[in-house]
């Protein structure tokens, strides 16, 4: 039993932003006792352990929007943060490709996005400089994005975790402690997990792909739910590496809420090619054949899931093909780099992405933090948030000063 300490500030999830947050709130009030319940016996487990490692630069995100705001200063304060403490990074840039004319209207419209974000080092390139930028890669025209890059994220969650109990030797990060449940005891909110019980003043949850789930429990009103979308990656065999310098992205298409399969050269040297986006039958379901009843009846008992499947039937359906067949991944991956061949892929890891979905069927949510009941959530936190993190969590910091009364 752990009812012997009482915690300021609970943070549930131990992923990049419940991390970010919990170092935000730590570095602005080192007085403040901090607790970090994660359920898996490492941080970042799920989400930030298994994104593609990029550094996003702002470029695709509505000006004025929270994940254009956040992502261009949370991508300025990672990169600084990576540099002061060491983690694996590197500022490569990307380039972002046309492979067909109807292409050029959407990717002219990404560049005066970038541009009205902030974002720096953008330019319109030429075919020509697309094959100088990247060899094996063919393209009718282009953008490169120099503040792009690569880093390892779960070496950033780490770190961060690293900094809580330097700034407060009483603060904790506890792994392996699944919250089960909650009750009160006068103003004291009690957390019962598998390990024992916790009290804790005040609550913040980062709980990503159940992000939903814990916020009805603490009497958040969301019409809104968290529905599941694996990722397949494949990675280029040794042979194959040199084919890709950086990052290479096609222009996405605006009808699929998805940015489209890329080329990612990681922090440890692989190539990854992914992620194709496949409706998931279990929320942190990694195989293809994974399931969860519950999950399954709870996002097809829901209008908003339908109506997005009838909205983009035709990708969904390419995409489930795709996910089941290496050569129709291959063809997707050959309009960037055509000489790419079979042999040159073997399968990857995968990863599942949270998105809050709305009763219309649109994916295309802002990120999204609400208050209620003593408690913060981070109810939408998709891509780019881990590139936007400890932007996140000065946004986290700031609403739990004013609603906690710190």
């Amino acid at each position: 039993m752990n009812t012997d300490k009482l915690f300021d500030i609970t943070v549930i999830g131990g992923g990049i932003v419940g991390l970010a947050t919990a170092y935000k709130i730590q570095k602005n009030r080192p007085d403040l006792k901090v607790l970090v319940l994660e359920k898996e016996q490492i941080l970042a487990p799920h989400q930030t352990g298994n994104n593609s490692g990029v550094i996003h630069s702002g470029i695709y995100y509505q000006p004025g929007s929270y994940k254009a705001e956040n992502c261009v200063n949370g991508r300025r304060q990672l990169v600084a943060f990576a540099k002061e403490h060491g983690v694996a990074h590197e500022v490569c840039g990307k380039i972002i490709v046309a492979t067909d004319e109807s292409e050029l209207p959407f990717m002219n419209k990404i560049h005066d996005h970038g541009q009205a974000n902030g974002v720096e080092g953008i330019r319109k390139i030429t075919a020509e400089e697309i094959s100088e930028i990247e060899p094996h890669c063919k393209g009718i025209a282009g953008l490169f994005v120099g503040c792009s890059g690569i880093i390892d994220y779960r070496g950033v969650t780490v770190k961060l975790g690293e900094q809580i109990p330097k700034l407060n030797s009483e603060s904790e990060i506890r792994l392996g402690y699944e919250v089960e449940a909650f009750s009160k005891n006068n103003n004291t909110n009690i957390i019962h997990t598998n390990k024992g019980v916790f009290q804790t003043k005040k609550m913040v949850f980062c709980a990503g792909l159940f992000a939903d789930r814990l916020a009805r429990e603490q009497g958040v009103e969301l019409k809104e739910k968290v529905v599941g979308f694996r990722g397949d990656y494949y990675e280029l065999t040794d042979q194959a590496k040199h084919k890709v310098k950086h990052l290479i992205y096609p222009v996405p298409n605006p009808a699929f809420p998805f940015l489209g399969v890329h080329f990612t050269r990681m922090t440890d040297g692989e190539i990854e090619c992914g992620p194709n986006a496949v409706f998931t039958f279990k929320r942190e379901g990694y195989n293809k054949t994974d399931f969860s009843l519950k999950d399954t009846v709870d996002a097809l008992s829901y209008k908003g899931t339908w109506k997005l499947f009838r909205r983009n039937w035709r990708f969904g359906l390419d995409e489930y093909r795709r996910a089941f067949s290496k050569e129709r991944f291959l063809k997707t991956l050959q309009r960037l780099i055509p000489d790419l061949e079979l042999d040159d892929l073997k399968p990857g890891r995968s990863g599942v992405r949270a998105l809050l979905l709305n009763q219309q069927g649109d994916t295309r949510d802002d990120f999204r933090i609400e208050y209620g009941n003593d408690s913060i959530h981070v109810l939408n936190a998709p891509s780019p948030a881990a590139t936007a993190a400890l932007a996140i969590g000065d946004a986290v910091w700031k609403m739990a000063e004013e609603k906690f009364e710190l």
